[in-house]
């Protein structure tokens, strides 16, 4: 399994209109068949802060995602609201508990 963390800084009165743009993707994202979840969280201490999880099948299934039209469109939107680079990480999952 593949996890992915990513952590974006959004510019000061675009954060409402990402969280719009991430959950219309996401909407999409749930029909992939390779991804497995796909979480977006805000920091209280800083709503400007968003955090998404993903956890992917395997690394086909990461590049399917990151190929897709929808993921694509909303990158190019997400250059714009974005206050600095992302901070991504990609690991590989050694294990999970769900409860």
């Amino acid at each position: 399994m593949i996890t992915v963390i990513a952590k974006l800084t959004i510019q000061e009165g675009k954060t409402e209109e990402t969280i719009t743009l991430l959950k219309k993707m996401m909407e999409k994202v749930a029909a992939e068949p390779g991804t497995l979840l796909y979480s977006l969280s805000r920091k209280p201490s800083d709503p400007n802060t968003l955090v998404i999880v993903e956890r992917y099948k395997d690394k086909e299934a990461l590049g399917a995602h990151s190929s897709t039209p929808h993921f694509k469109e909303f990158s190019a939107k997400l250059a714009t609201v974005l206050a600095g680079r992302p901070d991504i990480a990609v690991m590989d999952e050694l294990e999970v508990v769900v409860r």
